[in-house]
């Protein structure tokens, strides 16, 4: 998979997954890919302050995003 491809098919992760986070008030913002192996994501929003963010990255965008690109070793949110 390209770099291209890989960054198309994060974004496409992400829009699959932006619905349900709007749904409470909050975002996500793609950052940066490094290396074709780590997202980075800023969340927006009510995402912010939410005391479960960490398990949304972790269960509901990292899984997503791996489902798009397998190669993808973590997604980390960036302040």
């Amino acid at each position: 998979m390209t770099t291209e491809q890989v960054r198309e098919n994060v974004l496409r992760a992400l829009d699959e997954i932006r619905p349900f986070l709007q749904s409470d008030g909050g975002d996500i913002t793609l950052v940066d890919i490094e290396d074709d192996r780590i997202v980075k994501v800023r969340l927006e929003g009510n995402c912010l302050g939410c005391s479960v963010n960490q398990m949304t990255l972790k269960s509901g965008v990292e899984m997503t995003v791996k489902k798009y690109v397998p190669q993808i070793e973590s997604v980390v949110n960036i302040l």
